[in-house]
């Protein structure tokens, strides 16, 4: 059922932001379970899965424009009143989807054992880990780019609950294969990625049903999907640099040491996890703004802007605060190591400070990925990273400045991100709808 509001009005922020939220952290909550089940395995098992875990969720992230992108253009549609247009959007996307994953999983089938020895350092056993585990792995990414394409169209219709029956159904079977197969069939870490794949199955499958009963045409249109890549192209040079500035600073952690590699592992999903948890009023800002601009009205999309930074910056400090109260405890339930924890003990500052600002900084994403204005979010995020984040991560290495290096790295790319969207949001340009959304 559509999310809708009385009086005519748009759906609050709120009730957008909370189903997004739980889609948006199941697929993580799992990564952070399965960081903990694998933990217990050992410190090459554990960096196994950094390593393994990164190509995956860099190959993921690069693609997800197939939910961004989607949800801009079918959320146009929407505002404008054709639902039909925004559903065949989500077709365009799975036929995209489909044949990009195909692309991945070969891609990993041929190069796994030179990427993760790259990742890690050089051969030994935590790249013949890392190696194991991605072979497997790898046949989900086709469903979960799937998946993707079909959470950018329901959110463009604003439809939010239906992902979170789907999302939770594949995620929940994963956190009950994950164990069992890992430690009680006793497949070690390969184990992780079967139970990963097959809620990925699940999940793709809910999807598929779903827009089946809409009851639109199948066949693909290479100029629809054409103008998909189109917008797809700025959200995927800006996922690349992005998510190449994550494998450099995982490249230095594992340099540094096994124990700073486990840690960097633990720190980078919990921030992945929060970035996501934050990430709900992205969603419901895309969602909002497309509408708004979609039926013409730019001063409800500008006060969409204002309502989405009040709430990123109040999640943002609780989240903080609630961070330095565990960080004693947290860390141990990953793993027994007293030198990982030790790390993680030290980049957990780093974590908690970042997140008031990160809070403003992907709510005002999602506005100006309502908006399309993905152009400029390429720029700014290209220009962040080359500037703060890779720099910082680079010299960690042989400067010695460990974990600490590589995290201010980070909460540097986050501030000067901050700064660029907040100059944006304040102009007019961003109201301005591009044709790669209307058309």
């Amino acid at each position: 059922m559509a999310v809708s509001a009385p009086s005519g009005r748009p759906p609050s922020v709120l009730s957008l932001a909370l189903p997004a939220l739980v889609v948006l952290a199941a697929e993580p909550l799992y990564l952070l379970v399965d960081t903990a089940v694998v933990g217990n395995l050992g410190t090459v098992a554990l960096g196994g899965l950094a390593v393994g875990g990164g190509l995956m969720a860099w190959a993921a992230a690069l693609l997800n424009f197939l939910a961004y992108g989607t949800t801009a253009r079918a959320a146009r549609r929407a505002g404008a009143g054709d639902r039909p247009g925004a559903v065949d959007e989500g077709v365009q996307a799975t036929w995209l989807a489909a044949a990009l994953g195909l692309v991945v999983v070969l891609f990993f089938q041929v190069f796994a054992g030179p990427v993760t020895r790259l990742l890690a350092g050089g051969a030994g056993p935590v790249a013949a880990a890392g190696e194991e585990w991605l072979r497997v792995a790898s046949f989900g990414l086709p469903l979960l780019l799937i998946s993707l394409a079909g959470n950018g169209w329901l959110r463009g219709v604003q439809e939010l609950r239906r992902p979170v029956r789907f999302v939770l159904a594949g995620s929940l079977l994963s956190l009950v294969l994950c164990p069992l197969l890992v430690h009680t069939a006793g497949w070690g870490l390969v184990g992780s990625a079967y139970a990963n794949v097959v809620g990925q199955a699940v999940t793709a499958a809910l999807f598929l049903r779903a827009l089946a009963r809409e009851g639109g045409v199948w066949r693909p249109r290479p100029y629809a999907v054409l103008a998909q890549l189109v917008i797809g192209r700025d959200l995927l040079l800006r996922a690349a640099v992005l998510q190449v500035s994550f494998l450099v600073a995982a490249g230095v952690a594992a340099r540094t040491g096994t124990a700073e590699l486990g840690a960097h592992q633990i720190a980078l999903q919990l921030f992945f996890f929060l970035a996501l948890v934050l990430d709900a009023y992205a969603i419901a800002a895309q969602t909002l703004v497309g509408h708004a601009l979609g039926a013409r009205r730019p001063v409800e999309a500008r006060a969409t802007a204002r309502r989405v930074t009040i709430w990123g910056l109040g999640t943002g400090v609780g989240v903080a605060a609630v961070l330095l109260a565990v960080r004693g405890v947290l860390p141990p339930l990953f793993t027994d190591d007293p030198a990982v924890i030790d790390q993680a003990q030290l980049v957990w500052w780093f974590l908690a400070a970042m997140q008031p600002l990160a809070g403003v900084v992907f709510a005002l994403d999602g506005v100006l990925m309502g908006a399309g204005d993905v152009g400029y979010l390429r720029t700014l995020t290209i220009g962040s990273a080359v500037v703060g984040f890779l720099p910082l991560s680079l010299l960690s290495g042989p400067l010695d400045w460990g974990l600490a290096g590589v995290w201010t790295g980070l909460c540097l790319f986050i501030a000067l991100r901050l700064v660029g969207v907040l100059v944006r949001v304040a102009g007019d340009r961003w109201l301005e709808a591009p044709a790669t959304v209307t058309s």
